[in-house]
């Protein structure tokens, strides 16, 4: 079982890297791999609704969301990280998150299928519970199972040292990341058992104009 930790902040090392090295590290010790994916510091364009994904599967803009969606399915779960921007998700993870999970709905992917993810989020000082809400509402979409902690997944610091100095924030992302791994044997626990998964219904779509 693998998890992969993707880093949506513009400094490769800074307090989102903290908080997920804390993640990993914890992971690690519970017998589950991890790696990272670092969004790099290009500004990333937003979806174009241009249904080049429901053709091909894969985003018609060809950067760091088909990078990603091209390693995502050999993973059995999710930590995405951000920092705070005016109280929500950095623009480039916003446009990352938006693409990557809108490929995989429209290419009929269905790469994140009730894999188990969660939310982490880095502020000098407020925002963080909207920026989780951004977050979270992509996971329910794809239908992953959102993984809690003791307290909403944050850490607060405007320096990798001050995060570290957290020591409520640094707990929070070691008990998330215990229950994690705990989901993931559950699961793996159930696949071997012969639990099987939901039945699926064809997806209905409507709106409010009649």
């Amino acid at each position: 079982m693998q998890v992969l930790l993707v880093n949506g902040s513009l400094h490769e090392y800074g307090c989102t890297y903290t908080a997920l090295s804390e993640i990993a590290d914890t992971l690690e010790g519970e017998g589950i791999r991890t790696s990272r994916f670092w969004i790099g510091k290009k500004a990333i364009a937003g979806c174009m609704a241009c249904s080049h994904c429901a053709r091909e599967k894969r985003c018609a803009i060809d950067d760091t969301v088909n990078q990603f969606l091209d390693i995502a399915s050999e993973y059995d779960g999710f930590v995405f990280g951000a920092p705070v921007h005016y109280a929500a998700v950095s623009g480039n993870m916003t446009s990352f998150m938006d693409r990557v999970f809108f490929t995989d709905l429209c290419g009929g992917r269905d790469t994140f299928f009730l894999k188990p993810a969660a939310a982490v989020v880095s502020a000098r000082r407020a925002g963080t519970t909207a920026a989780l809400d951004q977050l979270n509402k992509y996971f329910q979409h794809a239908q992953m199972p959102i993984v809690p902690s003791k307290y909403w997944n944050m850490v607060h610091g405007s320096q990798p040292e001050e995060v570290r100095a957290d020591e409520e924030g640094m707990q929070v992302m070691r008990v998330l990341a215990r229950n994690m791994a705990w989901l993931l044997k559950c699961k793996e626990a159930g696949k071997q058992s012969g639990v099987e998964i939901p039945k699926q219904e064809q997806r209905i779509s409507t709106n409010f104009i009649r």
